[in-house]
């Protein structure tokens, strides 16, 4: 059953299960974007530190 669906009532169970369904959500989301802008950025080549490597 989705919230969309006229059935769908809003107890607690429901708030918290899709409150902490989203809460992971974004962390797996923020921590995808940080690695996947991360690896652009090395990939680029604006590395402003020389470590002897490439």
């Amino acid at each position: 059953m989705f919230p969309f669906c006229f059935e769908w009532a809003w107890d607690i169970s429901h708030i918290v299960f899709m409150g902490g369904l989203w809460y992971a959500l974004s962390i797996i989301g923020a921590g995808m974007t940080f690695a996947i802008v991360k690896s652009v950025f090395d990939c680029a080549g604006h590395d402003d530190q020389d470590h002897g490597h490439h």
